[in-house]
This record gives structure tokens, C-alpha cells and sequence, in this order.
């Protein structure tokens, strides 16, 4: 069983105007086994959330803690967060020209394993991936997300995720973009990855149409950089009701679930 634990997690940004908070003490456990869905209109900090965990230089956390198992991951570089076990999928995952998909998967999973891949298995094993996420083979070797489509970007997220095997998934909008059927794809690897067992999922979006396809065990209404409410799957109902208005004030987020 494995635990990741935030706690009282201030994060801010430096702005022409100075120092900007923009998460205001959140706290937020997740234990293996669990998904938990992070819900909020846009600029309510959940990406800021993400990117705080896993280590993006432009975020500072100013007070607070992130644990996972024990251990302080704020004072782990970001490499270290990734063989920890965490792992993000980006919203908007970015373009690396020049470097294969074949041989970032190949690095990735070697730096996280600690030790190369036999070949063979690799193969196999990116092959069986690859094609339950109905993703062309002829991507892994092209430039990574190079070209691609918002669709495909996302499928390549998720095979990364089962390739690395990480102990916890943070998804940020990772239904963002996505047609009917990518969706439906994507949704499937990420219930793979949770059934294989021994897995946390912290979900971030700000519809419920993703919650369709992946059943959270809780959900948490994310709103002026800190967890406002907290629930079971019912919540998410509420809100695809009500939408954000009780939490904002602004009649405009109510049509944006």
C-alpha cells in the first residue's frame, strides 16, 4: 500500500507585480487503489496542483509538504519524482523533434527500471501496448508528439503510463481535446493501469464526461487554489446539475461541466 500525501501546500509564480500565490493550502491524500477526480473551472490552480508535484521550475512551494510513502518529494529533483513512482500526463503534452518515440520509451522505462530492457521483451511489450491503445506502429519511430494530433498525444501519454508502471498517476485534463472514440481508448488504458492493481489515480478535469468511463472513488471541487469540497462519485453528479456557480459566484461556470 502506498500513500501519496499532500499537506497544507501553498505554491506560488513570480509576475512582473511580484510574488503571486496561487495554491492556498491544500490537502489531499491518495492512497493505492484509489482514484480520486480533481474538478474546477479553468484558473482554478488543479493544473498548478500538478505541476507543483512533479517539479516544474516555475512553481514555488512556499510552505507545506508532498510525501509519497513517506518520503519528502519536494526535495527530490524531478527525475527522482519519476523513479519515486509519480507520474504526470500533461494537458498539453509537448513536441521533442529529433528524439524517436522507440528510443525516448526505451530511456524512460530504462531510468525508472534501472536497467535496460531486454530487447525482445521491449518489443513485445511496446507492440501489445501500442495496439490496445489502437496507436499506428509506425509512430514509435517518429519524433516524439511531433505532427501529432491532439488525440494521438494523449493516446501516447497513457502507453507511457503502462510502459513506466508508475505507483501514482496525475491526469491533467487528459480528456482535454479528445473526439468520442480517442476517449473512449484512453479511458480504457487508464482502467488497465487501475485494475492491474497497487495504483493511485488523482484525475484532473473540469468535465464529467471522462467520469463516465473512469468510476472515481472521490471527488474533490477544486476552486480559488484549494479543495473546497470533497465527496464521493455523487458529488460529480451534483456538479454536472449545478455546475461551479456555488463555488464561484460566477453564473457563467455553471454551463462549463
Amino acid at each position: 500500500m502506498s500513500t501519496l500525501e499532500i499537506k497544507d501546500l501553498h505554491v506560488a509564480v513570480n509576475t512582473d507585480e511580484g510574488q503571486k500565490e496561487l495554491l492556498h493550502g491544500v490537502d489531499l491524500t491518495i492512497k493505492s487503489d484509489e482514484t480520486h477526480a480533481i474538478m474546477g473551472p479553468n484558473g482554478s490552480g488543479k493544473s498548478t496542483l500538478s505541476y507543483a508535484i512533479a517539479g516544474h521550475p516555475k512553481y514555488e512551494v512556499t510552505s507545506g509538504s508532498v510525501t509519497l510513502d513517506g518520503e519528502d518529494v519536494l526535495e527530490m529533483s524531478v527525475d527522482e519524482r519519476a523513479r519515486a513512482g509519480l507520474f504526470l500526463a500533461m494537458q498539453y503534452p509537448v513536441e521533442v523533434p529529433g528524439v524517436s518515440m522507440s528510443n525516448f520509451l526505451r530511456t524512460a522505462a530504462t531510468a525508472v527500471r534501472g536497467e535496460a530492457p531486454k530487447l525482445r521483451h521491449w518489443v513485445k511489450e511496446v507492440k501489445e501496448s501500442m495496439g490496445a491503445l489502437d496507436i499506428d506502429p509506425a509512430f514509435a519511430e517518429r519524433s516524439v508528439n511531433e505532427g501529432f494530433s491532439g488525440g494521438e498525444k494523449k493516446r501516447h501519454e497513457i502507453l507511457q503510463l503502462d510502459l513506466l508502471n508508475p505507483k501514482f498517476a496525475i491526469l491533467d485534463e487528459t480528456d482535454s481535446g479528445l473526439d468520442v472514440d480517442a476517449l473512449r481508448v484512453v479511458s480504457e488504458g487508464v482502467n488497465r493501469y487501475r485494475e492491474a492493481g497497487g495504483h493511485g489515480i488523482m484525475l484532473i478535469t473540469h468535465y464529467t464526461r471522462i467520469l463516465k468511463h473512469i468510476k472515481p472513488d472521490f471527488v474533490h471541487v477544486f476552486a480559488g487554489g484549494k479543495v473546497v469540497e470533497s465527496g464521493g462519485p455523487e458529488l460529480a453528479d451534483k456538479l454536472e446539475e449545478e455546475g461551479y456557480v456555488a463555488y464561484t459566484g460566477n453564473k457563467k461556470e455553471a454551463a462549463t461541466v
